[in-house]
């Protein structure tokens, strides 16, 4: 008991400011006071939730091939809605619906594909298996892989972190979290590398010009002078941290803006649609973006993954000191791109196939003439990442064997990171007729994480499933586990049966 009450007391100090409640679109409006005793014997954390903003997700609905045999979506390589939905099952909450993005809890973990052969940057596999929670129907996933960049051939970084400093930041899990973030990323730098700190509150401030990666102790000093209090000027931090970047700029490196924030923008352009413009203009000079998110309470998730879709970014959610250790250590190759703007097109065979469904990706998704337009903005993939897609397809003629006949063709264009013109490349996946107990362990634990994120929105696609034969599917696909996530996932989906009881 002893540990929970430390436990609750260091979290009682999280919160130090009152929240208004809003019935504002996009707003988590379930305003749940949470109080009492986890199925552990431990303290819920009391704290309310209303003022944390999310985009409707609107699920992809089954589309008839007859009317529209191909699909085209823009790849994403964020991990926030997994570790954002970490904290609320934590706390002794099930996330909001519009919290889980299926596709960031499934490339929240890596996947064990193969590296890339040939001259491209990027490696591609996938497979044909039966829908476990739909056994009538299949699964289709598309693996990509992005090449690893050996140690000795990674580029130069130049860096500009953007801290938001604002009074919103000024909680535990704000802005101290943040510093250790950032004390561990700075260890990670190089005499060839470059790290400037641009705060902004009320208005945008330079902490550190500058500064050679190898300066270990000037960076670390910087970053932990750093304070909170006032407004929030992002507009104006985000402007000069561009300009910073540019200013330094190293040819063929890794130019990079982290912009650190609970995404409470409050002075000057704020609306999301306001800020997107602005990150999409800047996104052509040829400096990349990564969003990491911190807090609770006014956590404005909506805003912080569509500037990390609009900017060439990514978007990770900061919730503990481990995680921090993964986005910007063990994850650290994840920072340098090494295809930019990849999207997928698939078309698939309408004699064969009755009617299909991405999973996820709702935001993500491109018009069928976006993929040939070099100007469609596409995602971005970094050294040795995985990133993994899946359709859920009804079998035309009552779901008889296509074994040996191409149920689909899959395209995918990219560009190196400094390129305008993209190239092309194909897979084929053949259909082999695999049960899913034949499928292999991607599949089975990619299938898994998808069906957790479906049951926990309730999801009108979840079809025949619980969590207990969710815990069995990735349980039953273990084998690759670094950093032992895919064991605490295990744990999560317990939390979550606890809490649907």
């Amino acid at each position: 008991m002893h540990k929970y009450l430390v436990l609750f007391l260091a979290t009682a100090l999280l919160w130090g400011c009152s929240l208004d409640e809003s019935d504002e679109p996009g707003r988590y409006s379930d305003s749940t006071l949470i109080n009492g005793v986890n199925g552990a014997g431990g303290p819920y954390i009391n704290y309310d939730v209303t003022g944390e903003q999310y985009a409707e997700i609107i699920e992809n609905p089954f589309i008839a091939t007859a009317e529209e045999p191909t699909s085209t979506f823009s790849i994403d390589a964020d991990g926030a809605s997994y570790s954002n939905a970490r904290r609320f099952l934590t706390d002794g909450i099930m996330p909001p619906p519009d919290a889980l993005r299926t596709e960031e809890l499934i490339n929240y973990f890596d996947y064990d594909y193969p590296q890339p052969e040939g001259p491209d940057p990027i490696g591609l596999n996938g497979e044909v298996s039966r829908c476990p929670w739909a056994p009538a129907h299949k699964l289709v996933r598309i693996g990509i892989k992005g090449q690893t960049i050996e140690e000795e051939d990674i580029p130069p970084s130049n860096l500009v972190f953007l801290i938001d400093v604002s009074g919103s930041m000024g909680s535990a899990r704000k802005l101290p979290l943040l510093q250790e973030a950032f004390k561990l990323l700075a260890q990670e730098l190089t005499a060839e590398d470059r790290v400037a700190i641009v705060t902004y509150a009320g208005q945008a401030g330079v902490a550190l010009p500058s500064t050679a990666g190898d300066q270990t102790e000037t960076i670390i000093n910087a970053i932990e002078g750093l304070t909170s209090g006032g407004s929030t000027a992002g507009a104006d931090g985000i402007n000069t941290a561009y300009e910073i970047a540019l200013d330094n700029y190293i040819e063929e490196g890794n130019n990079r803006v982290i912009l650190a924030t609970d995404g409470d923008f409050n002075v000057g352009p704020s609306s999301t649609d306001e800020l997107v413009q602005l990150i999409e203009e800047k996104r052509e000079q040829g400096v990349f973006l990564t969003v990491l998110g911190f807090g609770t309470g006014n956590l404005n998730d909506q805003l912080m993954e569509q500037i990390a879709n609009n900017g060439n970014g990514t978007y990770e959610y900061i919730d503990n000191q481990q995680q921090a250790e993964k986005v910007l250590v063990e994850e650290l190759g994840k920072l340098y791109t090494v295809a930019k703007d990849v999207k997928v097109q698939v078309t698939f065979n309408t004699n064969l196939v009755e009617a299909y469904r991405l999973i996820g990706y709702e935001n993500r998704l491109l018009d069928n003439e976006d993929f040939e337009d070099d100007e469609a903005d596409g995602g971005e993939i970094g050294s040795g990442q995985a990133i993994t897609a899946l359709y859920e397809i009804k079998p035309a003629g009552g779901g008889g064997s296509s074994f040996g006949v191409p149920t689909f063709t899959i395209e995918f264009r990219y560009k190196d990171p400094t390129s305008d013109v993209s190239q092309l490349i194909s897979l084929d996946i053949p259909d082999q007729s695999a049960t899913f107990d034949q499928a292999s362990e991607h599949m089975r634990f990619a299938a898994g994480v998808a069906s957790f994120g479906l049951l926990m929105r309730d999801s009108e696609y979840k079809g025949q499933t619980s969590y207990d034969e969710i815990y069995n599917w990735c349980s039953g696909a273990m084998t690759y586990d670094p950093g032992g996530y895919r064991q605490e996932l295990l744990e999560l989906i317990e939390k979550a049966n606890e809490l649907s009881d």
